[in-house]
């Protein structure tokens, strides 16, 4: 791909104190241009020469303080590559690889636990990160609250999903619901505007994942624990074949325009191929 398509995020796992993965998420400033206030994965666009794995780093280490690739983690963590994960479309004409990464220690008497993010994450850009929380990572493969995880309310409010018309063919949108009053949740110094622009959060019990993020955690929890489901959802992994027939018929070529958005159009022209 074009360097002006490329992006990567880093699905950021680690063991809590029962041995339980989870996966770091992060929620986006209000104040961001694009999918502001939304849950994300930390990531963004690559910069030339970089790998998947190298871009998923730097833009984690800018956003929520992780140290880049070179550096060491506080002892006695370390974090391991694991695998990357197929490339996904993105309606802003990116494609997007995401890195699966794990943190844990070189010391089996040190475990982590849901306060990672005062462990290991120092630093939160408020500019562009308004929160960072965890997610009981196997529970993406799940319509309600695992029994372990206790959340706020009835069990079922942790996922809703609905079938919509993406890439000319029925897409699964899945919604969940992540409680985080069990939990500490880490948020940047804010200056008067930041803290204006975060107030929504406050006052939640559970903060929602949804749309490209959600089906990258569903995949990754798919493949991670050879399992389908309890949900209706789509089958394939990423989108690669949509990518491949786009690039056919002249899109995401090296010119990217900041209006840059598919259109069911070009969607369809493709899907005819």
């Amino acid at each position: 791909m074009p360097l002006s398509r490329r992006a990567a995020v880093l699905i950021l796992l680690f063991a809590d104190s029962k041995g339980d993965l989870r996966v770091v998420v992060t929620m986006r400033a209000a104040t961001l241009s694009s999918y502001s206030g939304q849950a994300a994965l930390p990531g963004g666009k690559s910069e030339d020469g970089e790998t998947a794995f190298e871009t998923a780093r730097r833009e984690a280490s800018e956003e929520i303080g992780l140290s880049p690739i070179g550096a060491n983690l506080p002892p006695p963590f370390r974090i391991e590559h694991l695998c990357e994960m197929p490339t996904n479309l993105a309606k802003t004409e990116l494609v997007v690889r995401p890195c699966v990464a794990f943190i844990h220690s070189h010391d089996p008497e040190t475990g982590l636990d849901a306060s990672v993010a005062d462990k290991l994450l120092p630093v939160l850009d408020a500019r562009e990160v308004a929160a960072v929380f965890s997610a009981p990572f196997k529970n993406f493969l799940y319509a309600e609250d695992l029994p372990s995880e206790g959340g706020p309310g009835n069990p079922r409010n942790w996922y809703k999903g609905m079938w919509t018309d993406w890439h000319q063919s029925r897409w699964r949108m899945h919604n969940f619901f992540v409680p985080v009053t069990n939990q500490i949740v880490a948020k940047p110094k804010k200056t008067e505007g930041q803290k204006q622009a975060a107030d929504h959060l406050e006052a939640l019990e559970r903060y929602r994942v949804f749309g490209m993020t959600a089906r990258i955690l569903v995949d990754a929890a798919r493949y991670a624990y050879e399992q389908e489901p309890t949900f209706e959802h789509n089958s394939h992994f990423g989108d690669e074949d949509m990518i491949g027939r786009l690039r056919r018929i002249g899109r995401l070529g090296d010119l990217r325009k900041p209006t840059d958005e598919l259109t069911k159009e070009d969607l369809a022209k493709a899907a005819s191929l």
